[in-house]
């Protein structure tokens, strides 16, 4: 077998070795993480994770598992939450303002320009945790109030 040319390098500890195949032995040869003449790690998709909901509290089922009544009270379920106002926090100048300072869900701060998302009962909580919340109980986590009762009997009765 014929040996493999040295290529030059601006370093001169370092040496790449060309086997004649083409450009693309040097790119694998610098990848991270394989060793060098092995190819690259073969780029995987991550599968999308299948949606687990709670039909009932205490109860997870994934997506597909669910019977179409219950499919049907999960979608009327995030309509109301889709329904509930939402908007970005904002602590303003007003030190009374600076009362509500972490979202009692995740634990963490508010900062500026967080998306958030109101309650009736007036407290808020981070986008993202009270939606999972509300998935799972439709009670405020803050004081337990029902998060708006009569409209909900409303688009169950429908």
């Amino acid at each position: 077998l014929p040996q493999p040319a040295k290529l030059p390098s601006s370093n001169p500890g370092i040496h790449f070795s060309r086997n004649g195949a083409d450009d693309l032995s040097l790119l694998n040869e610098s990848e991270v993480g394989s060793l060098p003449g092995e190819p690259p790690p073969p780029y995987q998709e991550r599968p999308q994770p299948v949606p687990v909901y709670h039909p009932t509290p205490g109860e997870s089922r994934l997506a597909s598992q669910l019977s179409e009544e219950e499919q049907v009270r999960i979608a009327q379920r995030i309509g109301l939450i889709h329904h509930l106002p939402r908007g970005i926090f904002d602590p303003g100048s007003n030190p009374s303002d600076h009362k509500v300072k972490e979202c009692v869900i995740c634990m963490m701060d508010f900062e500026y320009g967080d998306p958030i998302r109101f309650l009736p009962c007036l407290h808020i909580y981070h986008l993202d945790c009270i939606d999972t919340w509300l998935m799972r109980s439709f009670t405020c986590p803050s004081c337990m109030e029902p998060v708006d009762a009569a409209l909900l009997a409303t688009y169950e009765a429908n």
